[in-house]
């Protein structure tokens, strides 16, 4: 936690959660491959760019935001630049000056690439993309 009336001159870098109730002047990153969260409070301040996987900001940004999972932006929010974000939620009265960009998370490397060449041989086809849908009812 970074607390009200608390400055950081610097960037900070952090996994796990970071509430930040102070001003931090300059970049914040998670860890790579975390699952990390930071909470921008009504009183928070952060100038410089945010790289962290899970973001709620109801302070004020005066930088871009990257996020890979979620952002909320809260009524208080005011993000001067861009937001990154695969997953969004907005409140009424928050407020981005910039643009909202969204970008999709990688496919997993478990996907079989299907391939639409006519030339392929038969044995060399994807599988069909022809399937039965079974519904069934519950008791109700």
């Amino acid at each position: 936690m970074i607390a009200k009336g608390t400055v950081i001159n610097g960037d900070v870098k952090f996994e796990g959660g970071l509430l930040v109730e102070g001003t931090i002047r300059g970049n914040v990153r998670a860890e790579d491959g975390s699952e990390a969260l930071l909470r921008l409070s009504e009183a928070g301040q952060i100038e410089g760019e945010i790289h962290v996987p899970n973001v709620v900001v109801n302070g004020k940004v005066n930088g871009d935001v990257h996020s890979s999972a979620h952002v909320e932006l809260a009524a208080k929010a005011v993000v001067n630049g861009n937001v990154h974000y695969n997953l969004i939620e907005m409140v009424m009265g928050a407020e981005v000056n910039g643009s909202l960009v969204h970008s999709q998370q990688k496919p997993a490397s478990s996907e079989v690439p299907i391939s639409f060449d006519k030339k392929a041989k038969k044995e060399d086809k994807a599988p069909s993309l022809d399937a039965k849908m079974e519904t069934k009812q519950s008791p109700a």
